[in-house]
């Protein structure tokens, strides 16, 4: 995978395209495929990102009376489930780039009557709030998204209190060959099911392509390490096809 510097390309799937053009178009694909994001979420991982998003909840080991910012988390699934948790006292900000996605997620926290959850639309690598805001940041399936993820990184420990828990939850890599083997055929049909259930089959092209390019569970980890997060520890999640890294701020 190449690695951002900051100048010249980046990846977009397969392709190299401009740094500063990732981000848009990014946007684009979650725009063109936000209605219908959660079916599409549940078809492609048969039921089990929402397992795998109750576990994140449970490591995080979050309180009543905390401060929680969910990262890209588009339509809201942590969010919601962190709101309960934190009550009394407490709050969730959930953040997006894309305001399709964003608008999503309010209107779906909102008729879930979490009065305690906050939507902002705002960018991973340019965090709009001061530092030690927050006692615990997720991003769930998003990382892989953000153009600059050094970056995003960076900005997620300066806005954790001391202690806080940053916790990604992420595709990653099969340990199994067999097993990287059937996910590959498997999400080789993502695009498929994009153009019969959204009418879109690029964007979900781009979405398993962006898998591929995605750092393995080992280089993430030195990647949180590198940003200086203490701790740093990586849980494989059927099989490795999704790893769930946790990091400290010392």
């Amino acid at each position: 995978m190449k690695q951002d510097d900051g100048e010249g390309t980046t990846d977009f799937g397969y392709q190299q395209v401009p740094i500063g053009e990732k981000a848009e178009r990014v946007a684009g694909v979650f725009r063109s495929v936000a209605p219908r994001y959660d079916i599409m979420n549940d078809l492609m991982s048969l039921g089990t990102h929402r397992i795998m998003k109750r576990m994140t909840i449970e490591l995080s080991g979050v309180r009543p009376g905390q401060r929680i910012l969910d990262l890209a988390g588009g339509t809201g699934d942590l969010a919601e489930l962190f709101a309960p948790r934190v009550k009394p006292g407490g709050h969730v900000v959930l953040t997006d780039i894309n305001a399709s996605m964003l608008g999503i997620g309010r209107d779906r926290l909102l008729d879930a009557g979490l009065s305690n959850v906050q939507p902002v639309q705002a960018d991973a690598e340019q965090l709009p709030f001061a530092d030690g805001t927050f006692d615990c940041v997720s991003i769930g399936f998003g990382l892989r998204n953000v153009t600059r993820k050094d970056a995003a990184l960076r900005e997620t420990l300066r806005v954790l209190a001391p202690g806080g828990r940053l916790l990604v939850l992420e595709f990653s890599q099969p340990r199994n060959p067999l097993l990287n083997q059937a996910f590959d055929l498997w999400s080789s049909l993502w695009p498929t099911f994009g153009k019969l259930v959204t009418g879109d089959s690029d964007s979900y092209r781009y979405l398993n392509e962006s898998i591929r390019m995605h750092p393995p569970q080992e280089a993430l980890s030195e990647m949180l390490e590198n940003a200086g997060f203490a701790a740093v520890r990586c849980h494989d999640l059927a099989g490795g096809i999704v790893a769930l890294h946790r990091g400290i701020r010392p």
